[in-house]
């Protein structure tokens, strides 16, 4: 088994959570968790086998096992894991993800997630299960995973770094570094798979941004232009006009339509 596909539209229940300590007395386990599904991030080196395919297990690797799988686990000596038992919706799209991949720079959030949960379990099984639906979020998101329409990751972090900064100039060089490229190989990037430029893109966002604050907020409009970053009252009376079709007064007023 090299892959899977996971329900995510509501959240999972979460059975049981904590560390898995294992290899001290056995080199090797065979079980299967007949109505739950398995989800580990490790701290070891060791091998998991899952329907004949290995599948090396290194620090920072997390896998997902569907219920009623049986499952190989080869230690080379005492072995730690986070891990959590749950039950998924069976309803709703479904994203598939690599039975096995690399946590890589998500590992400490998806980590400290997990501990979260572990914690929580037994005095909120609700904050347990929210815990690990975002854990299991981040999986579908990680390097490998095929989910259909999954942006590239140098995307997503820049399109990540734009959402935080909207109030601040956002040069696309700035936006390059913080993503950790070229300002020509994100140019690429970006218009291959959003099918705008990055200077599109900012705008657009700016102007979604700027509509739920004039449509859902009291904020003044000069205030939102702020936040949004576009200042200037002219240049804000404009942009607005050309991406949203009309001034900001007019697109406040259309809430009460």
């Amino acid at each position: 088994m090299e892959s899977l596909s996971l329900c995510l539209d509501q959240p999972p229940e979460v059975v049981n959570a904590g560390v898995g300590v294992h290899g001290a007395s056995t080199a090797h386990e065979v079980f299967r968790l007949p109505d739950l599904w398995q989800l580990h991030l490790y701290s070891y080196v060791g091998r998991l086998s899952v329907e004949g395919t290995v599948h090396p297990i290194r620090p920072g690797c997390v896998s997902l096992i569907p219920p009623d799988t049986e499952v190989h686990f080869h230690y080379r000596g005492r072995s730690e894991h986070l891990y959590a038992h749950l039950r998924l919706p069976c309803a709703g799209p479904r994203h598939s993800v690599p039975l096995m991949q690399d946590a890589g720079s998500e590992r400490p959030l998806m980590a400290g997630l997990l501990r979260h949960a572990v914690a929580a379990l037994p005095v909120s099984a609700s904050r347990a299960s929210a815990e690990v639906w975002t854990v299991l979020w981040h999986t579908t998101l990680l390097t490998g995973s095929d989910e259909p329409g999954r942006r590239h990751p140098v995307v997503t972090s820049a399109q990540a770094y734009i959402e935080e900064h909207l109030a601040e100039p956002l040069p696309v060089p700035v936006i390059a570094r913080a993503a950790r490229v070229s300002h020509t190989h994100l140019t690429r990037l970006f218009r291959a798979e959003t099918g705008l430029t990055v200077i599109a893109y900012v705008r657009r966002r700016r102007l979604e941004r700027a509509r739920h604050l004039l449509q859902s907020s009291t904020l003044s409009i000069p205030s939102i232009a702020a936040t949004v970053g576009i200042a200037d009252l002219q240049a804000f009376n404009k942009a607005c006009r050309r991406e949203l079709g009309a001034g900001p007064r007019a697109v406040r007023a259309a809430r009460d339509l």
